[in-house]
């Protein structure tokens, strides 16, 4: 009887590709700047199925950097009154949205929005006037 515990107990659970909405694998993402590289979470420990979560980001500084990245998106598109706490509307139209990225370009979509993000910060050597 103790041999059948110590053969059970021995056994793996199986391991679960984790891909956003079942369709994007984002260990393919490549993350092009170094220095966005600790502040954009979407490989490894902040791959998700959704972009829900419900963690606490905003509790202690600099840990929104923990935060995965589509769902910084996500939280992002419920601003403006009417749209506050929406989440799950918020999510279907990012859905749509990487849906029909795939579709106009074939990329993977998490690439697109890492590349977007990469693009969007300011430059190394840039200076503001005034």
């Amino acid at each position: 009887m103790a041999d059948d515990w110590g053969e059970t107990a021995a056994e793996e659970p199986p391991s679960v590709e984790v891909k956003l909405f079942g369709r994007w694998n984002p260990d393919d993402v490549q993350i092009n700047d170094i220095s966005l590289a600790d502040y954009i979470a979407i490989k490894e420990n902040h791959a998700v199925f959704l972009p829900h979560t419900a963690g606490r980001y905003a509790a202690k500084r600099f840990r929104k950097s923990q935060c995965p990245i589509v769902e910084r998106l996500t939280c992002s598109l419920m601003m403006h009154g009417r749209n506050n706490g929406k989440k799950l509307m918020a999510i279907r139209i990012v859905k749509h949205a990487f849906e029909i990225i795939h579709l106009l370009t074939g990329e993977n979509p998490l690439q697109i929005l890492v590349d977007a993000i990469v693009n969007s910060g300011p430059r190394e050597d840039s200076t503001r006037i005034g």
